[in-house]
């Protein structure tokens, strides 16, 4: 794991369900994830657009998802994150991965830092943003208003 900062500053996107709060960690709080338990309030995000539509499909029911949004969030110039390579954390991909949970739960508690890049299961060679609403620098991240995600039929092909 390495600490840097965003430098010029960072575009990161989330996609999910408009009849919620997107830039709020709710779910994650209530449910839990791979890089944190239950009771950790945290936001994940994708590095790009793209990143975060394959996110949501590798979690829906294979349905085009209905009310689904997207985010721009922007993190700030030299804001201090900490990035987690493939090598940092063993049996990080693995279903439920027992020590991707417990790094992410430490970070989380100790809050090192308001940004974690992790490495995404779905894309490989592209990254998770995990934000902790907990840490007193989140407040410094923004997030554009929530614009409708204009899905494309052919990626739900048992759903035409």
């Amino acid at each position: 794991m390495a600490f840097r900062h965003s430098g010029p500053g960072m575009r990161v996107y989330r996609v999910a369900d408009m009849r919620h709060p997107i830039f709020d960690g709710t779910g994650a709080m209530l449910h839990g994830a791979r890089w944190n338990s239950p009771g950790c309030r945290v936001i994940y995000a994708a590095q790009t657009y793209s990143g975060a539509l394959l996110e949501l499909m590798v979690h829906s029911s294979g349905r085009v998802p209905a009310n689904q949004g997207y985010i721009e969030i922007r993190i700030p110039p030299r804001m201090k994150i900490e990035v987690v390579s493939p090598r940092d954390v063993r049996g990080w991909a693995t279903p439920s991965s027992a020590s991707a949970l417990k790094f992410g739960d430490r970070w989380y508690a100790e809050r090192r830092t308001p940004v974690l890049i992790v490495p995404s299961v779905v894309t490989r060679l592209e990254t998770n943003i995990i934000l902790n609403q907990q840490h007193p620098d989140f407040r410094l991240i923004k997030a554009s208003r929530p614009k409708p995600v204009l899905w494309d039929a052919r990626l739900w092909p048992d759903d035409r």
